[in-house]
């Protein structure tokens, strides 16, 4: 059977999860879920910091492609990264890894979403002082009116991704306990 095979259907690829991998990628989603709930802004540090750095290094790079697509650039590098991470994980057939990853891309689209949020009210401060990405995107797309709701629902995938990598993760615990 092949690789791609195993890793798309047959569940006994993937490493088995220990408890303690289970219990620290389950820590991992619970404290980046308390940081960003009990940050007035929605800032989790350390990990959001790491996420602007890649944000920011996305625009130039992007922007030797095209100076117009230039503006998705950070986005685009802000969600690659965890998303490469997940996917590097996931051909390792490390169900861990892969959890920590799509929870990392979670989180990173809490703070996507955060940024989707204040296109209007453009309070945020912005790195250089620039132009919000966010307020040029949506004002493209004629949709700037709806920020807010596109930011909620951007959210609330975000949460799906976390509790769902967790719930996944927990699901390949118990399958390999039962063996």
């Amino acid at each position: 059977m092949s690789r791609e095979m195993r890793v798309l259907g047959d569940a006994p690829a993937w490493k088995p999860v220990s408890t303690a991998s289970l219990v620290g990628v389950a820590l991992f989603a619970t404290l980046l879920l308390v940081l960003y709930g009990r940050s007035e802004d929605g800032w989790v540090p350390v990990l959001d910091g790491a996420n602007l750095l890649i944000h920011e290094a996305g625009h130039p790079l992007v922007g030797i492609l095209s100076n117009r697509l230039m503006v998705y650039g950070g986005t685009i590098f802000q969600l690659l990264f965890p998303a490469l991470t997940a996917f590097h994980f996931a051909r390792q057939e490390d169900a861990p890894g892969t959890a920590a990853g799509v929870i990392w891309l979670g989180e990173s689209l809490l703070n996507v979403a955060r940024y989707m949020a204040d296109a209007r009210p453009q309070v945020l401060p912005l790195v250089g002082g620039g132009e919000h990405d966010w307020t040029e995107i949506f004002s493209r797309w004629g949709v700037l009116h709806l920020d807010g709701r596109i930011a909620g629902f951007t959210r609330f995938m975000a949460l799906v991704l976390i509790l769902g990598a967790v719930a996944w993760l927990f699901r390949r615990w118990q399958q390999g306990d039962s063996k």
